[in-house]
């Protein structure tokens, strides 16, 4: 598609354009500015895994829909000591002898999702649950600091 044609010709339509039409035998082509194919990949699978994040007073709740998958499909770890890695893949089931696809509209492939934790957040307190197809990752928040008491100091008479 050419975005000239829409009036669209900055530096980001014309980047996000050869993103979406990078193919994997192009892999060994390097051009300036160009994204790498991991990149690409990876921007990829973000965009395609939605997710809620709700709030509570002592936890922070990630809900993301993950239908069909079994827990060795899925992958949650804390990197940075602040960002949360959601990740895994969809395999597509094997073929049987004699039976062929009509139709094909189920998403497989590698997913991810990344957040950036709060400061409050206590990431040894991460806990992981799928239940009917939604995962439920919850992040304990860290106790607020006590406040400062003040301090008397005696003061001496010489």
């Amino acid at each position: 598609m050419d975005f000239r044609v829409m009036g669209l010709e900055s530096p980001f339509f014309h980047t996000l354009h050869r993103m979406m039409d990078m193919s994997e035998e192009g892999a060994g082509e390097k051009t300036n500015n160009a994204p790498t194919q991991k990149y690409v990949r990876d921007a990829k699978a973000m965009a395609a895994t939605a997710a809620d994040v709700k709030e509570y007073p002592n936890s922070y709740v990630f809900l993301i829909d993950m239908p069909g998958l079994k827990s060795g499909d899925i992958k949650v770890q804390v990197e940075d000591d602040n960002v949360l890695l959601i990740s895994g893949e969809r395999k597509r089931e094997e073929e049987k002898e004699g039976v062929k696809f009509v139709r094909m509209e189920r998403r497989v492939g590698k997913f991810m999702r990344k957040f950036v934790l709060p400061e409050n957040a206590n990431t040894d307190a991460i806990s992981a649950v799928c239940q009917d197809g939604v995962l439920s990752v919850t992040v304990q928040k860290l106790p607020p600091p006590e406040p400062k008491k003040p301090r008397t100091i005696e003061v001496k008479i010489a």
